[in-house]
């Protein structure tokens, strides 16, 4: 049976689709976190059509590298770091380095949150950071609850005694907290909200960065770069991390079960990341058969 997104997601006419850019938890990854098999040979038709693929993501660019290193002949571009750092084929392409003072300010904000008491029950936040360079990721808190989710989204990760003494250009600085990280890490780095990007990237995850550097930045540049517009663009995305990569393409999709800003900023619907919808959507948009 035909969905009513996959209906409004099939034009009469293909349009002529240049650039995909996927957000990926919450809108490629499947419900185990895994890139789904059937992307694989949508990855191959894309790249026979001339077409580029871009992973864009809160997650690092070794990270992402290494989920599509067996499909990547040097043409994919990755969007890493929610559009701090920009890589295509092993050479930056862009970047948006961070103030160290901003950076320890935060580590610093963080480590108070955490000695804190707060709620209802006294618990101090459970929270952990993350400093993200462009050579590593760095921790301090190396206990194996949090380490579990930094692997994640970190593939190269160092602990470290101090996380103000990092030695590394810092694109990011990202908090993990296992509770709400809206309720909680947001209202604490709420002062930086007039100079820097705080963005909440995920149920649990909150992510500050230049106010120069976003998604949305990111694929501008990429536009740019290889000479593609806004009508020749698919977006996919999930959470509010990717408002502003919405607005960079006419052909923007908000998953289905999105947070409610990125359902309304999004032109249109696509099925679940549950239920494949970014290839599903792709396929039905280029007139592809269900299987390539």
């Amino acid at each position: 049976m035909t969905t009513q997104q996959e209906q409004t997601a099939r034009p009469i006419t293909p349009p002529d689709i240049r650039l995909v850019v996927t957000d990926m938890d919450g809108t490629l990854l499947d419900a185990d976190g895994r890139v789904p098999d059937e992307v694989w040979p949508l990855l191959a038709e894309l790249d026979r059509r001339g077409i580029v693929f871009c992973p864009a993501s809160g997650r690092q660019y070794a990270t992402l590298a290494a989920q599509f290193a067996a499909v990547d002949d040097g043409g994919m571009v990755y969007v890493a770091e929610n559009g701090t750092y920009v890589v295509r084929g092993g050479t930056e392409l862009s970047s948006d380095v961070l103030d160290p003072a901003v950076a320890s300010w935060i580590v610093k904000s963080i480590r108070r949150l955490a000695d804190e008491t707060g709620g209802a029950d006294g618990a101090a936040a459970d929270v952990g950071v993350v400093v993200c360079g462009k050579r590593s990721a760095y921790v301090e808190r190396s206990d194996e609850a949090f380490m579990t989710e930094v692997r994640k989204y970190y593939r190269d990760h160092r602990v470290v005694d101090d996380l103000t003494a990092v030695d590394d250009d810092v694109i990011k600085v990202a908090v993990f907290d296992f509770g709400r990280a809206e309720r909680t890490v947001a209202p604490a780095l709420a002062d930086l909200t007039a100079t820097h990007q705080v963005v909440v990237s995920g149920e649990h995850w909150v992510d500050v960065m230049n106010r120069t550097a976003n998604k949305g930045v990111a694929v501008r540049g990429l536009q740019r770069e290889l000479g593609i517009t806004p009508a020749q663009t698919m977006v996919f995305g999930d959470y509010l991390n990717d408002l502003e990569m919405l607005d960079a393409a006419e052909w923007s999709y908000a998953m289905e079960g999105a947070h409610p800003d990125v359902l309304r900023r999004a032109r249109h619907r696509a099925p679940a990341h549950t239920e494949n919808g970014v290839v599903r959507t792709v396929r039905a948009v280029l007139g592809l058969p269900a299987q390539v």
